[in-house]
């Protein structure tokens, strides 16, 4: 399959989640690989946070794509209502809902924001794959904006000043690196706060794209030590530390 092809398929959510995507590394993997090499790949438990999130970008993005979200009229996950409707699948409460909305209205009434995210050559939700420190790596851009020359995502966080913090914490200087070379683009982050709906738009520095690469390359030396190693048995893998 030519590299045209794979793009085109990996524009589907069920392959580039799915089994066909997970033949490439992405951004996602990397706390795993960092952390614990043998969890990739198992399934992660979706929390309320990764829901609302995805909501958003879908809202702002992907409008017409907000029915595959199940909202339920509760006012907590504990409900009896909840947990019959929900049938023990995670979904959306309605005040969550109603809060995503007013930062979509809001970032979308920023006229730096809006343009940036819908004025030029701009495409949404674009997969790119490349070989990057001798792996080949994923990747799903939120925004690609060709007049400017960037690649956008779209963040929302709980403490705006602490934003800084979060992207270290969260890979997102790793995302930046893998992202800047999967499509050309600087990374532009447009982070929203959940709480005081508070914007910042946030470029990257030489030594943001530099602390990604470093993690991205120890990704990959974890994932040959553990996946790429013949003689390597991970019974006997331990960490050590000095106290």
């Amino acid at each position: 399959m030519d590299t045209k092809a794979i793009l085109k398929k990996l524009e589907e959510d069920e392959h580039y989640y799915g089994k066909f995507g997970k033949q490439y590394l992405s951004n996602s993997d990397i706390s795993t690989l960092l952390k614990n090499p043998l969890a990739l790949h198992i399934p992660q438990k979706t929390i309320p946070a990764f829901l609302v999130g995805g909501y958003f970008h879908t809202a702002i993005l992907e409008p017409n794509k907000l029915k595959n979200f199940k909202i339920v009229q509760s006012t907590t996950r504990n409900t009896k209502a909840y947990k019959e409707i929900s049938n023990g699948e995670l979904c959306l409460l309605q005040q969550e809902v109603d809060q995503i909305e007013l930062m979509v209205d809001k970032m979308m009434s920023n006229t730096v924001c809006k343009d940036l995210i819908t004025s030029g050559e701009v495409e949404y939700e674009i997969p790119g794959i490349k070989e990057i420190e001798g792996k080949m790596w994923k990747g799903k851009a939120d925004i690609v904006n060709h007049s400017e020359r960037l690649v956008i995502d779209l963040k929302t966080t709980n403490d705006i000043e602490k934003f800084r913090y979060s992207a270290s914490k969260y890979n997102y200087d790793s995302q930046a690196f893998i992202y800047n070379q999967l499509f050309g683009y600087d990374m532009l982050f447009i982070v929203i706060d959940k709480n005081t709906h508070q914007i910042k738009i946030c470029e990257c520095s030489s030594s943001f794209y530099e602390k990604g690469q470093r993690k991205v390359q120890e990704a990959v030396a974890q994932y040959e030590l553990f996946f790429d190693s013949k003689d390597f048995d991970p019974n006997q893998y331990f960490k050590s530390e000095t106290l």
